[in-house]
């Protein structure tokens, strides 16, 4: 036989164009990406605003601020930073310590005392678990404002009132039941057979919850963990009403003193001390970030 020459070798043929009904679902998909990223952008544009426009403030000249809306100062002033820090009766670095405390305190209150309670009712058996559990989650329907009153008058009876007590101590006393449901769910998604296994070699409710449920629920732990950071650091009310010395009061209620009814306002140095509480927030939370998603979407609570 004669061998084919490379001219006289058949050619490939051609790949089938995809029908016209593919290529346009396609373009469809691709136009309807495109819009909701557009969307979503433009979502996000709009709630990060406030905040741009905050940090954007706080290096504007006082006079400025409310007569030049765009986030591009013309004039800029980083001087409200030092102003702010030393406008008060206390360095601002008084406050952020004194918020430092609270948060701590009650970080460590609610994983010890949240994580225990959960404990009993996701894992343990004992009488009326279902109806104290029905009564724990029918405390998230009680406004804290139905409570303030009488809490208060119960911690001014015993001398709690301008100090960090009132703020605390009820954290190890499991009162944030929003975290006691949640690593619930947690701990009902682990396997029983962890707790078969270990009552097997010997260990008793104490030895399962610090040796075997602990360290498996950290995904669990960080998310309380952080709720609890931010919203302790950012409480306002229940700091508001418990400390009323200078030397006692967290940054949040520390920010109000910036403004005044009648001796007119710092606005500057209030934008510049916002966005420094704003840091450890932030910190907080990207640090935190992929935990926090973790621990939600194990929970059951997407």
């Amino acid at each position: 036989m004669t061998p084919l020459k490379a001219e006289d070798a058949p050619s490939p043929a051609p790949a089938p164009s995809p029908p016209p009904a593919a290529q346009r679902r396609r373009r469809t998909a691709r136009i309807r990406a495109c819009l909701r990223h557009i969307v979503l952008i433009a979502f996000g544009l709009v709630m990060v605003y406030p905040l741009l426009w905050m940090i954007a403030s706080s290096v504007k000249p006082d006079a400025l601020i409310f007569r030049e809306p765009s986030l591009l100062p013309t004039q800029t002033d980083f001087g409200h930073y030092a102003d702010g820090w030393n406008a008060l009766s206390h360095p601002f670095g008084v406050y952020l310590l004194n918020s430092a405390i609270v948060v701590l305190g009650a970080l460590l209150g609610n994983l010890v005392s949240c994580s225990m309670a959960a404990y009993a009712f996701a894992r343990l058996k004992f009488r009326g678990r279902a109806f104290f559990f029905g009564m724990m989650m029918l405390t998230l329907m009680v406004p804290i404002y139905v409570l303030i009153i009488p809490q208060y008058v119960m911690f001014s009876e015993i001398g709690w009132v301008n100090t960090f007590l009132p703020l605390i101590v009820p954290k190890f006393l499991a009162t944030d039941a929003f975290f006691i449901f949640l690593m619930v769910q947690f701990f009902r998604g682990l396997p029983t057979e962890l707790d078969e296994a270990a009552k097997i070699d010997g260990a008793g409710y104490w030895r399962i919850y610090f040796r075997i449920l602990l360290p498996i629920s950290l995904p669990a732990l960080a998310t309380t963990a952080i709720f609890t950071f931010i919203w302790t650091w950012n409480d306002f009310l229940s700091q508001l009403i418990y400390l009323t010395r200078p030397e006692l009061q967290t940054a949040p209620v520390a920010l109000r003193n910036y403004v005044d009814a009648t001796s007119g306002a710092s606005w500057g140095s209030l934008f510049a001390m916002s966005v420094v509480t704003l840091i450890p927030v932030f910190i907080v939370f990207l640090v935190g970030q992929r935990y926090l998603v973790k621990g939600i979407a194990t929970t059951g609570m997407k």
